[in-house]
């Protein structure tokens, strides 16, 4: 099998949607999108390419939270090479959280990449939430909707009822501690239904990108028609109670015991 090379993934890319000048948050999985000419740092590289020099790429860069963080240091965990590659780089910037970090390079990168509360990890003053501000994009390449943080924003801005909470170690006045960090967790299998609503009305543009099946889609688009569906269904990203699923029971749990 050929490699894909730069300028055709670029092609790929603006032919999907990919806004040059505009903030991107891209999920991937290399895996799905080789052989690609120059491995993870060329699909990198075409993704900057497309966004041009005016673009702000970001990725998710999040850890396992067991221990203190280093932006500068902690790999990742199961973001995969792309994302672990792409917060290496010189000139990229990586957020802060001590368990949901993100990475961004661009002219936005610094308003990305600002402070956040650790609760939610994925709300408004998030990574996330800051790149729907400035009007970004979100593109899953080779991966689906459960892998889409946007989502997750999403049900905090509807706001969902439903809320747990997972230990992560942070470190204060230099001394590290273990805290319950709340958020908005799942299966996160419900997620898929998002690709209906948003082809229903037409704002899911899909196509390839290197070997991979790609979706696109703006942010803002992304939040307003499932916040419109999390109004009517607060619960309908959940598996349903009888589904035996271990992580919807437990935040189907917490909406009527919200101590958990």
């Amino acid at each position: 099998m050929s490699e894909v090379r730069g300028e055709q993934l670029v092609r790929q890319l603006r032919d999907l949607g990919v806004r040059e000048g505009g903030v991107l948050v891209v999920h991937t999985s290399f895996k799905a999108v080789r052989p690609v000419e120059g491995g993870p740092l060329g699909l990198i590289q075409a993704l900057r390419a497309a966004l041009g020099d005016a673009g702000t790429l970001v990725m998710p860069t999040m850890t396992d939270g067991e221990g203190v963080f280093d932006p500068k240091r902690t790999p990742t965990e199961g973001m995969g090479i792309t994302a672990e590659l792409f917060w290496r780089q010189p000139g990229v910037l990586r957020s802060t959280h001590p368990g949901g970090s993100f990475a961004a390079v661009g002219p936005r990168a610094r308003d990305i990449c600002r402070p956040q509360p650790l609760s939610p990890p994925h709300g408004p003053e998030s990574p996330v939430g800051w790149a729907h501000d400035l009007g970004g994009q979100v593109l899953l390449l080779g991966v689906t909707q459960g892998e889409n943080t946007t989502l997750h924003l999403a049900e905090a801005l509807a706001p969902v009822p439903y809320s747990v909470t997972h230990p992560c170690v942070v470190e204060v006045d230099g001394v590290a501690r273990t805290v319950d960090i709340a958020e908005t967790d799942h299966c996160c299998q419900g997620f898929q239904r998002a690709d209906g609503w948003l082809r229903a009305r037409g704002l899911l543009r899909e196509g390839k990108v290197g070997r991979a099946d790609a979706k696109l889609a703006e942010a803002r688009d992304i939040v307003n028609v499932v916040v419109e569906h999390l109004r009517a269904d607060p619960l309908v990203f959940l598996c349903p109670a009888d589904a035996g699923c271990e992580e919807c029971d437990r935040a189907r749990a917490s909406v009527d015991n919200p101590a958990r």
